[in-house]
């Protein structure tokens, strides 16, 4: 039951942030500035109120399930400081475009311990981390779903790595490092969704309200080549060097971690026939 509950509260969540997303599309009208910086000025707090409060709630059925989750939460949070550190030298020493540190242990610890981890390690590490460089804006709970996602998809790598001779395979680390080098650009595609509304232009890379939903599309495609490409093909090919270079040491240490938590505790026999601690 507590499994299905948290099936469920991951998928309101991604409802909820693909509805955040996309509502100002429906609206008669939205508030326009040149560079975006007014956008959902009025409701980010509230999203990342909502945001945080889901995450919690999964942390604490997680809790309630079973003894191994609590070991899992205890990683969860150390992975989290890792990625916020990341980016904090990131922020003091910034790479080229778009390029992060921290994406690729998101899509590590989503493939390794599952989507609901993944999904809360994208979202913490971009929370912390934005208290922790002061990056707080009305940007944040967009960022958080998006990074959330990333991890929360993760997973799909597993079926691809079972055909190329299951974990261990001598393409695995290549398939993740595919699969995080897309997210690099799809993670600059759907972040730019937050302001473009918003934002004012040229008619042919901006959005209006009453235009219909294949302009919409042709649009934002040109806005996306002409502004975000080539910013996101540094994250692109960031995340797949770093994948493809740490890919093997660290899957090894966190499938460590996850043998250490995959345990059962049965009592053992003792001479005489007592059952003693095992």
């Amino acid at each position: 039951m507590n499994r299905a509950i948290t099936v469920l509260t991951y998928t309101l969540t991604s409802l909820v942030g693909i509805a955040a997303f996309l509502y100002p599309f429906w609206l008669p009208e939205v508030a326009k500035n040149a560079s975006g910086t007014l956008a959902h000025a009025g409701d980010s707090a509230l999203m990342v109120t909502l945001l945080v409060g889901i995450c919690f709630a999964v942390l604490l059925l997680e809790v309630q399930r079973e003894a191994v989750s609590t070991k899992a939460i205890a990683l969860l949070g150390v992975l989290v400081a890792i990625n916020a550190t990341l980016r904090f030298v990131e922020v003091a020493v910034p790479g080229p475009g778009g390029f992060s540190p921290i994406f690729p242990l998101i899509v590590f610890g989503g493939y390794v311990f599952g989507g609901g981890f993944g999904f809360l390690l994208g979202a913490l590490t971009l929370l912390v981390s934005a208290l922790v460089t002061g990056a707080v804006g009305p940007w944040l709970p967009y960022q958080m779903f998006t990074a959330g996602w990333i991890g929360l998809s993760a997973p799909l790598c597993r079926p691809v790595v079972r055909l190329l001779g299951g974990p261990g395979a001598r393409g695995e680390v290549w398939v993740v490092a595919v699969f995080a080098g897309y997210w690099g650009l799809l993670y600059g595609a759907i972040m730019n969704i937050w302001f473009w509304p918003f934002a004012v232009g040229s008619a042919q890379m901006y959005w209006e309200p009453g235009i219909g939903m294949w302009a919409t599309v042709q649009r934002y495609l040109v806005f996306y080549a002409v502004t975000s490409l080539w910013w996101d093909v540094a994250r692109m090919a960031g995340n797949f060097v770093l994948v493809a270079v740490t890919g093997t040491a660290v899957l090894r240490v966190l499938r460590r971690f996850q043998a250490r938590f995959a345990f059962t505790y049965a009592p053992a026999a003792d001479a005489e026939g007592e059952w003693m601690p095992g």
